[in-house]
């Protein structure tokens, strides 16, 4: 350390300069630790996933949102998605015929946020791999081996749907994840099989269309019977109803109008069938 002595009128040196350099160095080194550990201690979970602490490999069962959080320095981040995913599984699996049929399928699922400790501490940050896909494989092989080529090709698709996704469902929520749907984007029959049903089916659409017709024409032919009948009872009233008096009647209320018309005429009363009236010319 420099000191100056008013009294000697000159600078004494006190030995104390390599340890104040210690001490600056020293500081800085201090400095520089404490801006390692507050970064250390500063961290960020992204978008869409969720964040398992670790503390020297361990899981501490903790976990952190999305955002910036301040942790423990010694601890680890480990990010894993929570975003929906899609699976696609394309197989040969056999029907119950034991045919073999190619079948697409999608599963979409999601990480359950809740329980994303225990996923990564029981199975891992690669849980696709290691559950979901064998567990929609497996599944799939044991929906289509219950029904039948025709059947899963016809109408049978959402049923094998709906089988298939109670039974992944209940396999991964037990292991912390989430199914939202399955979806079968495509069923490949054998080519045989294939036009052996498209020819069933069309025949059986040309025999409803056969049906259809048959029907119709019965209905027409019932109608017309009923019409018929119709005309027949009408014309069986009227010609009771008509009698030779009524024909004089009318008769003789036609010669009337006729006589009271403008229209130059001739009416010759009397004839020798019935008595009515005889118009000659104009």
């Amino acid at each position: 350390m420099t000191i100056f002595d008013p009294a000697r009128g000159k600078i004494i040196d006190g030995g104390g300069g390599a340890g104040g350099l210690l001490r600056l160095i020293g500081i800085g080194i201090a400095a520089f630790l404490l801006v390692i550990l507050l970064f250390s201690s500063v961290t960020k979970v992204g978008t869409g996933h969720v964040g398992v602490l670790t503390l020297f490999g361990r899981v501490t069962g903790e976990t952190l949102g999305e955002g910036i959080h301040f942790i423990n320095p010694l601890k680890t981040n480990n990010e894993l998605s929570i975003q929906t995913q899609t699976l696609k599984e394309s197989a040969s699996v056999p029907s119950s015929e034991g045919l073999m049929i190619s079948l697409d399928t999608s599963l979409i699922y999601h990480l359950n946020p809740t329980r994303a400790a225990e996923v990564f501490q029981k199975t891992g940050a690669d849980y696709e791999n290691v559950v979901v896909e064998p567990t929609l494989r497996s599944e799939i092989r044991d929906a289509t081996a219950s029904h039948t080529a025709n059947a899963l090709y016809t109408g049978e698709r959402e049923m094998v749907a709906k089988q298939i996704y109670d039974q992944v469902s209940a396999q991964l929520t037990q292991r912390g994840l989430i199914v939202e749907k399955v979806l079968l984007r495509d069923i490949q029959l054998p080519a045989t099989l294939k036009a052996a049903i498209e020819a069933k089916q069309q025949a059986e659409q040309e025999s409803l269309a056969m049906n259809f017709r048959l029907q119709k024409e019965t209905q027409e032919a019932q109608r017309k019977r009923i019409e018929a009948a119709g005309v027949r009872d009408f014309q069986q009233i009227v010609a009771q109803g008509i009698t030779p008096s009524l024909l004089e009647w009318k008769g003789i209320e036609a010669t009337e109008n006729l006589a009271k018309s403008p229209n130059s005429k001739v009416v010759v009363i009397g004839n020798n069938k019935n008595g009515l009236p005889l118009i000659l010319g104009q």
